[in-house]
């Protein structure tokens, strides 16, 4: 599934049980879909499910062999900066600066592929082992603006980025920003910055010796 199915009502964090209003026919074919599945589901007793709600996944496997570089004009936000960045496309075409966020452009929960990839393997595992049929948000859990991830594309990539801005595209919600918890509490899902959190916290703990 999607977060699209949350719509531009919800208040971020969104959790799993946050009420559905898609905004556009990507999120409404996401909630149908949902429905279908729950529909079989109770007409088949024998059917289990894990649907699992992208936030925004970016990223490429870490071999370079598998990344984001779509066919024809990308409709998602990092590769297209990319693109801007090795001189294939002349520019980026912002959709709004005037939302109420931190800096008026709209905020996004992204996700690494190969933490989403980790948390299908976990879903599987879940069900195989019994587990009921259940709804799982994937988002780090935290909101990145448009204008910040362009800074951070300019910062990784030393190239200048030419940034033009629009109006606000139709259905477009200010904020999308996942409360993955049932995730991590259920399947044991973990992003490597959760796990390297943790063993820096546990590093810390009174009576553990730390290496400089």
């Amino acid at each position: 599934s999607s977060a699209t199915v949350y719509g531009e009502h919800g208040v971020p964090p969104m959790s799993e049980d946050a009420p559905l209003s898609a905004t556009n026919p990507y999120g409404q074919t996401k909630v149908m879909m949902e429905q279908i599945i729950r529909d079989v589901a109770i007409a088949d007793k024998n059917l289990r499910y894990a649907m699992l709600r992208y936030f925004n996944p970016v990223g490429a496997h870490p071999s370079g062999q598998i990344g984001e570089h779509p066919r024809g004009i990308p409709n998602n936000l990092m590769p297209y900066v990319q693109q801007v960045a090795i001189g294939l496309r002349e520019k980026l075409s912002v959709f709004g600066d005037d939302y109420p966020t931190a800096d008026g452009t709209g905020e996004r929960d992204y996700i690494h592929v190969i933490d989403l990839a980790d948390a299908h393997v976990l879903a599987l595992e879940y069900l195989r082992k019994g587990g009921e049929s259940n709804i799982f948000n994937l988002g780090n859990g935290k909101g990145f603006s448009v204008k910040e991830m362009i800074e951070a594309a300019k910062k990784a990539t030393g190239k200048d980025i030419k940034v033009e801005m629009g109006a606000r595209r139709a259905g477009d919600p200010a904020q999308l920003i996942a409360s993955s918890e049932k995730a991590r509490k259920i399947l044991g899902w973990k992003t490597p910055a959760e796990v390297f959190d943790e063993q820096l916290r546990s590093l810390q703990q009174p009576g553990v010796a730390t290496t400089p």
